[in-house]
């Protein structure tokens, strides 16, 4: 199975699979209903620390990359959500929601790197 990257604005399709809203707030204009989400991942996401440092810009994406990737190294929920989705992908595709306009220079794509490397 594959495990996706998506803007959960772009909607839901089967392809899907399991829907993981990997963003620490509620994305703005989506119902609960509209998102059909299965899970929210508010503990994997970034701190609030390095996201205020971040700010979407190109040019401190290395550092942020770095940062984010200690702080999934060292959180205590990680094992449990590598164990989720790892269930997950024996079963359907699993499908990562996010809501930045970016789709290249987001933390998703930093969880879905390290998703793949510790699986």
């Amino acid at each position: 199975m594959i495990l996706r990257m998506k803007r959960i604005y772009d909607g839901a399709n089967d392809f899907d699979g399991y829907r993981v809203l990997v963003d620490r707030l509620w994305p703005r204009g989506i119902t609960k209903e509209k998102a059909k989400i299965d899970y929210w991942a508010k503990e994997i996401t970034p701190s609030t620390e390095i996201r205020n440092k971040f700010k979407h810009e190109a040019e401190r994406f290395e550092d942020f990359r770095n940062a984010y990737l200690y702080e999934l190294d060292n959180n205590e929920h990680a094992g449990a959500f590598l164990t989720l989705i790892n269930g997950k992908l024996k079963l359907s595709n699993v499908t990562l929601l996010y809501a930045a306009r970016d789709e290249k220079i987001n933390h998703v794509v930093v969880l879905k790197d390290w998703i793949e490397k510790n699986l």
